[in-house]
């Protein structure tokens, strides 16, 4: 116990093992007292063929919530000790049915009496502690159903790297950058247009000095974003030209270029916010939902790549 006090929450996953693992040794010896031949890990499948009922590997492995190979291997085991029999699928020659064995239906009457002993041990043991594990279980798979621990763990990583992001006003020493960034995205997808080069080439005159801005995202105050503010009219921008390095992937720069671009546009007094994507383009499309942006239609576009165009009242 020492080692898991020690190692914390972390080694959540070793001692529900750890637990599983006891558990099922003491239900061996529970089976040994009631002179019951049959493995604690047979159990979940046994009680699936206990009503009767011819029944498919995959209906048991859904009924039982485990895995098809995992169904297969009890199943195999069964047979083998003269438990459980295949029975031929009559409609489907290449599949099979599984059912009791006449050792198995004996089985089945005299274990009838553990269950209960069984039932009212556990129901005694969960009256003597202060927390129900059998709710917490319960708990704990719907928890995970909704949301895995694997992204769980993504979520804080990505919380974590991002306050190693900041976002800062374009300078020209990140021109080189500017262009990189971005030429490295579209050339993956797409290829480079007349426009691109204008405003990646020549960013003060076709996006600053036009009265929009740009924005870098620095992560360990190496340039690994960036984002553009094109202005259209007095009170409605472009989102535009953002780009985040593939090294910096999963670390939520977009989403917080994203931000940043929106409370800027509005500080610059702008009402409506416009960009254009393409739909091959699924997380950035993602993301646009996630920041707000609504598709529209209409506008005419200087690019071949675009086919998907959205906006976002502010």
């Amino acid at each position: 116990m020492e080692f898991y006090n020690k190692v914390g929450k972390m080694a959540l996953g070793s001692r529900l093992r750890r637990l599983s693992e006891l558990v099922t040794d003491q239900a061996g010896k529970v089976y040994e007292l009631y002179n019951i031949d049959m493995n604690p890990k047979w159990f979940p499948v046994f009680y699936a063929l206990a009503a009767g009922e011819d029944k498919s590997i995959m209906q048991i492995a859904q009924e039982i919530s485990h895995s098809h190979p995992s169904v297969s291997t009890i199943v195999k085991e069964m047979v083998k000790h003269g438990v459980a029999q295949e029975i031929p699928n009559k409609a489907d020659g290449r599949k099979n049915y599984i059912r009791l064995t006449d050792k198995g239906r004996e089985i089945n009457e005299r274990i009838q009496v553990q269950y209960t002993d069984v039932n009212s041990a556990i129901e005694n043991a969960l009256n003597e502690t202060q927390y129900n594990i059998w709710k917490a279980i319960e708990e704990w798979e719907f928890l995970l159903e909704q949301k895995s621990l694997l992204n769980r763990v993504k979520d804080e990583k990505k919380q974590r790297e991002s306050t190693d992001v900041e976002i800062i006003n374009y300078e020209p020493k990140y021109q080189t950058a500017f262009k990189q960034l971005n030429e490295e995205w579209i050339t993956t997808w797409f290829k480079m247009e007349e426009a691109d080069y204008k405003s990646l080439d020549h960013p003060d005159e076709y996006i600053l000095n036009k009265g929009g801005h740009i924005l870098i995202a620095l992560y360990n105050n190496e340039p690994v974003g960036t984002c553009a503010l094109i202005k259209m009219d007095n009170n409605m921008y472009e989102l535009a030209k953002m780009a985040v390095s593939p090294k910096a992937k999963g670390k939520g720069i977009g989403y917080l270029l994203g931000k940043a671009s929106i409370a800027k546009a509005k500080q610059m007094g702008a009402t409506k916010l416009y960009l254009e994507s393409n739909t091959i383009l699924k997380p950035a499309i993602t993301l646009y939902h996630k920041l707000g942006f609504k598709k529209v239609t209409g506008i005419p576009s200087p690019y071949e790549r675009c086919n998907i165009q959205m906006e976002l009242n502010i």
